[in-house]
């Protein structure tokens, strides 16, 4: 309720606020959240679109980073990474600001502009979903920003997998940090490559041949990589993810009949004919390590490589994707408006899609684990390579390639589908 008033006040007060295109430091102001005293802040201006101006205003700036701080791999990555190479190469130091949950930051931001805090003593949140509608729908953003940043241009921000964040445009306001997408796991033991499937069509095509030997996870409450698989079933049917980014009951209507079509007409084909599904990841990973069936799911950048690692699954268990409809989503990082350290703010956002740290992020032995925000396919530089190839060498075979899930990434759905999809299969799939 306490972020509901603060929104409905911040925003009749704020219709018509903007930001500048060029960015005074002030002094950030005391806020009980910070963990340390408030920084003191350069003075000086910046152009947003002069980099050196930027690199230049941020020098001795402390960037104040409110960040979900429940994984302690999380926290030692980003200190060990981000905040030895912003003090070494910019001068910047970097405050990690730990908070149970991303809406403790959002409502810092709503209090103080209510307040007339300006600036506040929030710099940049990890951010994604209703908290970064929250603030956008407030104007409490700092605008134009994310695609001006140099390392900006590795992203692929054609795709509605970046371009939307839960639906909601990202309009330049935040900036995408990791990502996580759906992938299936197959036995190279069992299954050459060159026999896996394609594509849904392909996939029925596969398990009718191989009675029994494929299942997936129940839709619904600890299913969620059981929705997205039916999600990527109702993209190839209806001939693309683009008309789902926003709800729309009637194309709803068109195409859910085909939907379930096709998932009954997969379902005699199905381990124990369809009569019931794996619960969650968990049990489907050990019907897949029994030999019970062929294939598993995961979002796991690594592919099967947690799996191996932990005993879970054969050694020879590989990651790959269809040519498409892999659904995909991003974390981010937004400036609030009334940010004391943009510049700072700015660099640090930089760095985190440099290709040296997207390819550290993705490796289990640096305690994060987390997929690209970039596309690879992108990167020209041969450093840059040569970081991502030795991180992809680290990872090894059991990992789907960066180059395909670059290549097969579409974005997810609108929310409103998630339910009509869950109950839908429940009525028309579980109990037909």
């Amino acid at each position: 309720m306490k972020r509901i008033v603060f929104l409905l006040v911040v925003f009749t007060l704020l219709l018509a606020a903007c930001a500048p295109s060029v960015a005074t430091s002030q002094p950030a102001a005391t806020n009980p959240l910070v963990a340390t005293d408030a920084p003191t802040v350069v003075a000086g201006a910046f152009d947003i679109n002069n980099w050196d101006s930027v690199l230049a205003a941020a020098k001795g700036q402390t960037v104040n980073w409110y960040i979900w701080g429940g994984s302690d791999s999380i926290n030692a990555f980003v200190d060990n990474f981000y905040g030895k190479t912003l003090k070494e190469r910019y001068g910047i130091t970097l405050n990690r600001v730990p908070i149970a949950d991303t809406a403790d930051a959002v409502n810092q931001v709503l209090s103080e502009k209510q307040a007339g805090k300006d600036p506040g003593a929030v710099d940049m949140i990890w951010i994604n979903g209703e908290n970064f509608f929250t603030l956008k729908q407030a104007s409490l953003l700092y605008p134009d920003w994310a695609q001006k940043i140099p390392n900006s241009a590795l992203v692929n921000w054609d795709n509605p997998a970046i371009n939307l964040d839960f639906g909601h445009a990202v309009d330049n306001l935040e900036s995408p940090w990791s990502s996580a997408q759906f992938q299936f796991v197959y036995d190279s033991a069992r299954i050459k490559a060159d026999e896996l499937p394609h594509s849904y069509a392909d996939l029925k095509t596969w398990a009718c041949a191989n009675p029994g030997r494929f299942t997936y996870i129940a839709p619904g409450p600890g299913g969620f990589l059981g929705t997205r698989f039916v999600k990527g079933a109702l993209y190839e049917i209806s001939g693309g993810a683009e008309q789902w980014q926003n709800f729309d009951q009637a194309t709803w209507d068109q195409w859910s009949p085909a939907l379930w079509k096709y998932l009954n007409e997969l379902e005699p084909c199905l381990w124990r004919k369809g009569e019931t599904y794996a619960k969650d990841e968990a049990e489907l990973k050990n019907l897949f390590a029994n030999n019970e069936v062929d294939f598993s799911i995961t979002n796991d950048i690594t592919g099967a490589g947690t799996g191996i690692a932990a005993g879970l699954l054969p050694a020879t268990s590989r990651a790959f994707v269809f040519d498409t409809n892999m659904i995909g989503d991003f974390n981010y990082v937004a400036i609030p408006l009334n940010a004391p350290n943009k510049a700072a703010a700015l660099v640090l956002a930089n760095l985190l899609l440099d290709p040296e740290f997207q390819a550290a992020q993705i490796l289990p032995e640096n305690g994060f684990g987390l997929g690209y925000a970039i596309d690879v396919t992108r990167v020209t530089d041969s450093a840059a390579l040569s970081a991502l190839q030795s991180a992809s060498t680290k990872l090894g075979d059991s990992a789907t390639p960066a180059s395909d899930l670059a290549n097969s990434l579409v974005g997810d759905s609108a929310a409103e589908y998630q339910n009509l999809i869950e109950q839908g299969w429940a009525e028309n799939v579980l109990q037909k």
